[in-house]
Parts: C-alpha cells; structure tokens; sequence
C-alpha cells in the first residue's frame, strides 16, 4: 500500500499553525474523495481500532473474509502518540499507527471498517475518508455517537435506518444493527456510496451491536493494552 503524503503530517499539534495546516490538508484531501457504489464484490474486509497507554498508540488491524466474515488474521503497530485528541482531527492522531497495522497484514483488505467518521465529518473527512484516500482502499465510517448532523432516531427493527443530514446534505445514515438496541453511525469514506456502507455494515453484524471486524479490532486493542500495564 503506497501512502501518497508524508509521515510528518501527523507532527503533535502544538500551536494553532499545525491545526492551521490540518485543516488545509483536509481541505485538499476532500477533493480526492470518491463516493460512488462500491465497483466489486469485497473478498476480505478489515477492522480497525486503537487504544492508547501513556504517551504510547496501540492501532489495531484485524482481517476477515468476507462474506462469510470469518477471521482470518491481525496485526498491530506500537508507537509513541505525537498529537492530543482534538475533535474533528482524529486521524492526526491516530492515522499513521493504523496505517502501519494495516500495511503489516498478510493480505490487502478490500474494504476498511472504521470506529469513526468518513464524509459525516465537518470538513467531510474524517478518519476513514482520509486513511481511505491515503490508500487508495474502499473505506466506512462505523460510530457508536455522532459527530455532525441531524437525524431522526430509525425504527426499532434490525436493518431501519435514517438520514444523517449536515447543512442540508445526506452524508450518511443512522443504522440499526441490532433491535431495539443503540444504533451506529454508518458514513461513506471513500471508493464508495452509503447504499454499499449500509450493506457491509450490516453484513458484517452478527450478534453484537459493533460489526464484528470492529468489535474484535476493540478487544484486541484492549488485551494488548493490559498487557502493557
């Protein structure tokens, strides 16, 4: 997986330069972003997550096929955290060491399932738009709270969905994946449509809330974690 910027852009964010200079790159990534129906059938989809230990980032890549979604592998990358959490800015902080589990996997995922926004984002490039165009791969936004928008809560039924609209536009849907259960918030990131996110997404859900690539992601996340404790 070739990145198309350099490592630095995730430099800790120290003056109001660097959030500056965040949001410009934002700004020119967003002309990158492709929403259209996904152009194939996936074979294998990951999910991504990380949990954080100091002053230490602990990204998290877990691979499934795909549609059967069964495990198949994980990888993960250890690194020194370089920027604080700000709003809007998460894959500054946690885009370089998701990228480097990802790259560290035996096979390239078709899709990557994120616990954060793609284009339901204020500059409509949240972390799985921006890891999305910075590799070129088919990418979904998967929340459990909202960022942006409005929105009407879905029906109670497995699979109802709404509209998550931001100044007038639908930039994604608030999705039931389980009855009567909290919905996620399911965002196009890049390489494909909402239709597409809506179907992976649900696809993906077994028995929990959280699609499972995510769901393991988390929890491998949270064993390496202690282990470090």
């Amino acid at each position: 997986m070739a990145l198309n910027k350099p490592e630095n852009i995730y430099s800790c964010f120290n003056s109001p330069a660097h959030v500056a200079n965040a949001k410009k790159m934002q700004e020119e990534l967003r002309k990158s972003i492709i929403i259209a129906p996904l152009k194939k059938e996936p074979s294998y989809i990951a999910g991504v997550d990380a949990a954080f230990i100091h002053d230490k980032i602990i990204a998290v890549a877990v691979l499934y096929d795909y549609p059967r979604i069964s495990y198949l592998t994980q990888a993960y990358s250890i690194e020194k955290t370089l920027s604080p959490y700000i709003p809007g800015f998460l894959s500054f902080r946690e885009g370089q060491s998701v990228i480097n589990a990802l790259k560290s996997l035996q096979a390239q995922p078709d899709v990557i399932l994120f616990d954060g926004h793609g284009i339901a984002h204020p500059r409509g490039v949240g972390i799985a738009s921006h890891i999305g165009v910075m590799l070129g791969i088919p990418s979904i936004g998967c929340a459990k709270s909202r960022l942006i928008g409005e929105y009407k809560e879905p029906k109670a039924q497995k699979g109802s969905w709404s509209n998550l609209l931001y100044k007038g536009r639908k930039v994604g849907v608030v999705l039931r994946t389980r009855a009567n259960v909290k919905p996620v918030f399911v965002s196009p990131g890049h390489l494909l449509d909402i239709d597409s996110s809506i179907k992976i997404v649900l696809d993906c859900t077994t028995n929990f809330r959280v699609p499972e690539p995510l769901r393991n992601a988390d929890k491998i996340s949270k064993k390496l974690k202690k282990n470090f404790i």
